[in-house]
């Protein structure tokens, strides 16, 4: 995947895909090339999924005020 591909890539695509390449890795009958390709794709979509996951962690911090009050969740467009 590119790094394109990767920005407009879902949590769920993405931990679907890493999950994929893990299977195929772990099987132990990919060719040493193909096996260096895959786990460098595995790293990246791992990223993609900690970054979104970090995201959503702020956006969910956001959702509650210190005085445990809910208060409306804005985007980070909204934001700007």
């Amino acid at each position: 995947m590119t790094d394109d591909n990767l920005k407009n890539v879902s949590f769920e695509e993405a931990m679907e895909k890493l999950e994929g390449i893990v299977e195929k890795l772990e099987e132990g009958e990919v060719p040493l090339e193909q096996a260096i390709v895959m786990y460098q794709e595995g790293m990246s979509l791992s990223n993609v999924c900690h970054e979104k996951l970090q995201r959503i962690e702020k956006q969910m911090d956001r959702v509650v005020e210190e005085d445990g009050e809910v208060k409306p969740l804005l985007s980070e467009e909204d934001e700007e």
